[in-house]
C-alpha cells in the first residue's frame, strides 16, 4: 500500500473513530413524546411542531470541512485530496481542521492518560508531537 493511501486511510479511520465518541448514550439527547387526549390540543402541538424548524445537528469535522457528510468526506480522500483541500474548496479555515482535530485526540490522550491505559512518558511524547501529526495529516504531507 502506497505512502499516501495510508494516510489516507488514516485520517478517515480517525475522523469515524472521533465522531463515533460524539453518539455515546451520554452526548444523545433523549426524545419524548406527548399525545394529548384532547385531540384538539393535539391539533395545537401539531401546529407549532410543523411551524418550528429545527436544524439538523452536524457533526464538528463536517462543519469544519464545510460538507454534509461522512460520505463526502471519503470521496475527497478517495480521490486524492486532503483534508485541506476539502476546506479550502469550500471556504473553510483549514487552521479550524486541525485546531478541531487536535483537541479531540488531546482530550482522548487525556482520558487515556487517566485511565491508566499510557506511561506519563508516552503521554507527554504523545502530546509534544500531536499538533505536529495532524498537522501533517490533515495536509496530507508525508
Amino acid at each position: 500500500m502506497r505512502p499516501k493511501h495510508i494516510l489516507i486511510a488514516g485520517t478517515v479511520a480517525f475522523a469515524i473513530t472521533i465522531g463515533a465518541g460524539f453518539w455515546n448514550e451520554e452526548s444523545t439527547a433523549e426524545v419524548h413524546i406527548m399525545i394529548p387526549d384532547n385531540p384538539a390540543a393535539f391539533d395545537k402541538v401539531k401546529t407549532a411542531a410543523t411551524q418550528t424548524a429545527i436544524a439538523p445537528v452536524r457533526d464538528e469535522l463536517h462543519q469544519a470541512l464545510g460538507v454534509t457528510s461522512d460520505e463526502e468526506i471519503y470521496d475527497a480522500l478517495y480521490n486524492g485530496q486532503s483534508l485541506a483541500e476539502v476546506a479550502a474548496s469550500r471556504s473553510r479555515d483549514v487552521q479550524d481542521v486541525i485546531d478541531l482535530q487536535t483537541a479531540q485526540l488531546s482530550a482522548q490522550l487525556d482520558e487515556r492518560f487517566a485511565g491508566g491505559s499510557l506511561s506519563p512518558e508516552a503521554y507527554e511524547a504523545h502530546k509534544a508531537e500531536l499538533t505536529e501529526v495532524i498537522t501533517r495529516s490533515v495536509t496530507n504531507v508525508t
